[in-house]
């Protein structure tokens, strides 16, 4: 009986072994989770500040799109642009 006892504690002893080696060297192991961890989290960071810089194109955009009045007042304010048929009056202070 201690005969057969002998290798089976062999046995989980070494089946132990691995299990802790994998935990401590393998894949998903302590330190590999923990540099998964830090590389997400700069992830998070760098897709939060191409969020905002989408946002701000975006938004751009638009402007481009839509905002000709702006451009207008703009052109009107700085340059005194006219339109046809509109007569431009400055009162000077």
């Amino acid at each position: 009986m201690l005969r057969l006892l002998r290798p089976v504690q062999l046995i989980l002893i070494a089946l132990l072994i691995v299990l802790q080696g994998q935990l401590w060297f393998g894949r998903g192991s302590l330190p590999d989770v923990m540099r998964l961890r830090q590389q997400l989290q700069e992830q998070k960071q760098n897709n939060q500040a191409a969020q905002l810089a989408n946002e701000r194109l975006s938004a751009e955009l638009h402007d481009l799109k839509d905002g000709l009045e702006m451009v207008e007042e703009r052109a009107r304010a700085e340059i005194g642009m006219v339109k046809p048929n509109e007569i431009f009056v400055q009162i000077a202070r």
